[in-house]
């Protein structure tokens, strides 16, 4: 039976994480827990897929991590601009890949790794 997995990110700062991946994805907020008072979880989707940002004041950006978010895109050199101006960092500039992607790392903006992917 196939599972449905849905990628989490931590973050001290639920707002401006999840602004982030709607202004640069044009993710749609589909729930947010509790409905009253202080909000600890948003589920964002993305096209098909959700993306979960979960708050926590405690945790420390910068540690080292163990994952990585790819995000297929329609077109990757019109994103990159705007990564930092929505407080991420672009990591190098878009290269075209020998399995068919045109490829763009960056950071979102409590330095999370996330690939901008684009079939060519």
């Amino acid at each position: 039976m196939p599972a449905t997995i849905q990628p989490m990110l931590i973050t001290p700062d639920l707002d401006r994480l999840v602004a982030f991946y709607q202004q640069l994805l044009g993710a749609e907020e589909t729930a947010r827990v509790p409905d009253e008072g202080p909000t600890f979880f948003v589920d964002l989707r993305i096209k098909d897929s959700d993306l979960g940002i979960v708050a926590d004041k405690t945790v420390e950006l910068g540690a080292p991590q163990r994952s990585l978010l790819s995000v297929l895109v329609d077109a990757v050199d019109e994103l990159l601009p705007r990564v930092e101006a929505l407080g991420g960092t672009v990591l190098g500039p878009a290269n075209d890949m020998p399995w068919g992607q045109r490829v763009a790392h960056i950071q979102d903006p409590d330095g999370n790794a996330v690939n901008l992917a684009q079939p060519i």
